[in-house]
């Protein structure tokens, strides 16, 4: 199989200029020149943005149970930027899973390694022993993303 002129020209974009890319990539698919769209990239970009989006999810949920952990176990460092924090952080999964509902499954399927280092990072934050926290959550998925939920010790 050879490649075209144009494919080569596609490939070589992705390199030198990566938004240019996109675009071409974007008008060939529009116009329906399957043929001239560098598929190996395009592929990559996909699979990337899939691993882009779980990455967000546990990241988001990690600070979000470390606040939760830092809410419950120091009441007396309560501050309106810990709300924040997990307002933020619950409204940014929210977001996700409306813009992916798929990703929710995921979220279940990573709770509780994200809550293990959640658990040593709220351990690190707040000088205390790590065994001062829980060693499984102490929030279930539900709670940790409902809105109205703050924990009390």
């Amino acid at each position: 199989m050879t490649v075209s002129q144009s494919e080569t020209q596609t490939l070589n974009l992705y390199d030198r200029d990566f938004y240019l890319w996109i675009e071409e990539t974007l008008r060939l698919l529009r116009e329906g020149k399957l043929a001239e769209i560098d598929v190996a990239n395009l592929i990559e970009e996909i699979e990337d943005m899939g691993k882009s989006q779980k990455q967000a999810v546990r990241s988001n949920l990690i600070v979000l149970l470390m606040h939760l952990l830092k809410y419950q176990y120091q009441p007396e460092k309560r501050s309106g930027s810990w709300k924040y924090t997990i307002r933020e952080h619950r409204r940014r999964l929210n977001e996700a899973f409306q813009d992916s509902p798929s990703l929710r499954n995921y979220l279940a399927e990573v709770f509780d390694r994200c809550y293990q280092n959640a658990r040593k990072e709220a351990a690190d934050e707040t000088e205390l022993p790590l065994n001062v926290f829980p060693s499984e959550s102490p929030f279930t998925p539900e709670q940790t993303l409902d809105g109205d939920f703050l924990p009390e010790q």
